[in-house]
């Protein structure tokens, strides 16, 4: 019976000991932070099953994997318009930094620090440039985006993976200046290449003419009595092959091809 009691009150502990979570499971892409009534320890928990000890003891999650954020918000380009800015961003906590994560930043990294460094290098960076050069130099304007962020993040722990500007929207009057500055300038670009097809064409023409004026004088300049003899000949010949024997009936005027000797 002693027995029986001693093996039920084991089991019961047990039990209970288990009913207090004394284990805590970090999964794939996460590492802990172990706090002791509340104090977090300085050594980073990797993936796994650890240890704590029930109530005194708390293990945190702190994601390390890579993380997606989205924003947007208006800043001021360099020649004072409005610039609506869409940007994605990739980013992921240092796994060494899990703990000033946890501890500094209330283990969201996404509303302290990322949100705030992205406006205001958004900010800052668009401010250096005209609005057509916003569009014109815009993996420039990324560029120097991400190389703020970067300073920035790196002082909290945390990476930039990937930055893009998603879009860049303009006031509506600017948006029309644009396009009647872009109709302009397809329109100019189509008069020079009128321009350049017609003065194309003349040259063409004058080419023409002149070589046949020239091929004209050489002709002239070839022209000669025997040459001229030559064709006369040539000619007779033609008209002999094409008579058909009959003499004219007409009476007077001479009767061609026929020489009389008297």
């Amino acid at each position: 019976m002693k027995n029986l009691l001693k093996i039920a009150a084991g089991v019961i502990a047990l039990l209970f000991l288990f009913a207090l979570s004394p284990f805590a499971t970090i999964p794939a892409g996460h590492r802990g932070v172990l706090t002791t009534f509340g104090k977090p320890s300085d050594e980073v928990y990797s993936e796994g099953i650890h240890w704590v000890w029930p109530v005194a003891q708390k293990m945190h999650r702190v994601s390390v994997a890579i993380q997606k954020g989205e924003g947007d918000g208006d800043a001021a380009s360099k020649d004072l318009q409005t610039v609506h800015t869409k940007i994605a961003i990739n980013y992921h906590v240092r796994p060494d930094a899990v703990v000033s994560v946890y501890r500094d930043l209330g283990n969201e990294p996404g509303e302290r620090i990322i949100i705030p460094s992205v406006q205001e290098a958004v900010k800052a960076v668009t401010a250096r440039f005209t609005a057509e050069e916003l569009i014109s130099r815009r993996s420039q304007v990324r560029d120097e985006i991400i190389l703020a962020l970067k300073e920035r993040m790196a002082r909290h722990g945390l990476v930039v993976d990937e930055f893009s500007i998603v879009n860049f929207n303009f006031s509506k009057t600017f948006n029309e200046a644009i396009e009647a500055k872009t109709t302009a300038d397809q329109l100019k670009m189509k008069a020079e290449r009128d321009l350049q097809r017609i003065e194309v064409e003349a040259k063409q023409k004058i080419a023409r003419a002149r070589a046949e004026a020239e091929a004209l004088s050489l002709q002239r300049q070839q022209v000669t009595p025997e040459l001229l003899r030559l064709r006369e000949t040539e000619n007779q010949a033609k008209a002999i092959e094409k008579w058909d024997g009959r003499l004219p009936t007409t009476v007077g005027g001479a009767v061609p091809f026929i020489n009389v000797n008297k």
